[in-house]
């Protein structure tokens, strides 16, 4: 990566940031205008998704309330800066029209003189950072699989761990599997945009849910001014993205909805205390860290086009009908037996109450000396 930074800046030229090789397309740093800019953020933004794979690792981390942050942060700081880097790289070695959506920095090697030599060692760095990314995906995804059949939601077939490694290993050979066909058989450019659009609408739920679950304690604050006010941003967000993508511009209009959400913002900020907030790491800046990934993530949804959103309302409806034709029943079906279990185990003498259940279980390997084992004492609460 250092090596094709150092090659492009050196064999480039400052004037391919501003003008094309075909004098008849659009010219300038930004030759589609800020629309662009934006439409391009939002294809991209796939390649942001490794990150929440870091926090999936949280189980396997020994003190994750000092690590999972200096290690997500730390890597979006670092990742995004070679990203820029990377970029500005390509664009000072050749001209934006000649790049090439496929190969890009091969062909670019390709294309200048001296550096033919460097496109096959390009090209064979991209593969294998292609295949490193499809594994930073699955392990990300088995994770979240694994933890989904835990609940039931799914088969549990999908929550075994191996005993030997720790690792969700039928979580992953299922994904593998899938990843394997899906991308053997579809396209792209459809890749591309599915997983942005799923990306960027996962971030948006999760920045809802973390101002809810900062202002909301379900029996001692009422669920409804917050629920309003997420409800009435979103919309806020929503009119502003619809407007923008208008052909005509009136910037006042515009001005007028940025200051709609400062208002909502500060309004709630003022009159909705945080009732619970984290004694160890939390996100800062609440809720205005939280609020811009709302505006941002609709704002990025709305550069989507209209197929992106025909697939994912597709996928969402079959995932919708497998929740409510398996998951619902599943999920209800493991709380019954274990709420039989906690009855028979009252029935034989165990300790069991609604607010805390006393659970003994042996610890996996016995002394090696012959002694009875220790008996590991668990509280659920």
């Amino acid at each position: 990566m250092l090596f094709i930074i150092i090659a492009c800046f050196l064999s480039g030229n400052i004037d391919n940031f501003s003008k094309p090789a075909d004098v008849s397309k659009p010219g300038g740093f930004a030759p589609y205008g800020i629309r662009g800019v934006f439409y391009g953020a939002a294809l991209v933004y796939f390649s942001y998704i490794g990150y929440d794979a870091t926090s999936t690792m949280a189980e396997e981390v020994k003190i994750p309330a000092r690590c999972m942050p200096a290690g997500v942060s730390g890597s979006v700081i670092i990742v995004s800066i070679l990203y820029c880097l990377m970029g500005s790289a390509l664009c000072a070695l050749v001209p934006y029209d000649k790049i090439d959506p496929n190969a890009p920095f091969a062909v670019a090697f390709r294309q200048t003189k001296g550096w033919t030599w460097a496109a096959n060692l390009v090209g064979a760095g991209a593969s294998v950072g292609i295949i490193t990314s499809l594994l930073v995906a699955m392990l990300g995804q088995a994770r979240y699989i694994c933890v989904i059949g835990r609940s039931c939601v799914i088969p549990k077939w999908f929550a075994k761990v191996n005993p030997s490694t720790g690792t969700p290993i039928n979580a992953t050979v299922f994904l593998g599997c899938c990843t394997a066909i899906i991308a053997f058989f579809t396209d792209l450019e459809i890749l591309v945009s599915l997983v942005s659009i799923g990306t960027l609408f996962v971030f948006y739920m999760v920045a809802n849910a973390l101002i809810y679950k900062r202002h909301v304690v379900l029996g001692i604050t009422s669920v409804w001014p917050t629920l309003l006010f997420l409800v009435l941003f979103s919309a806020t967000a929503v009119g502003f993205t619809v407007f923008w993508q208008l052909p005509y511009e009136l910037w006042w209009v515009l001005l007028l909805w940025a200051g709609s959400f400062i208002f909502l913002t500060v309004a709630f900020w003022l009159l909705i205390p945080t009732v619970n907030r984290p004694t160890n790491w939390s996100a800062p800046l609440m809720p205005w860290s939280a609020l811009a990934s709302i505006f941002l993530n609709i704002f990025l949804l709305g550069s989507l086009d209209k197929s992106s959103f025909q697939r994912f309302g597709l996928w969402t409806l079959a995932a919708l009908a497998f929740y409510i034709l398996y998951g619902v029943h599943s999920t209800h079906d493991a709380e019954s037996s274990s709420l039989e279990g906690l009855k028979i185990s009252d029935k034989a003498g165990v300790l069991a109450s609604p607010d805390t259940v006393k659970a003994t279980t042996p610890p996996l390997h016995a002394p090696s000396d012959g002694s009875p084992p220790e008996i590991c004492c668990v509280s659920v609460v």
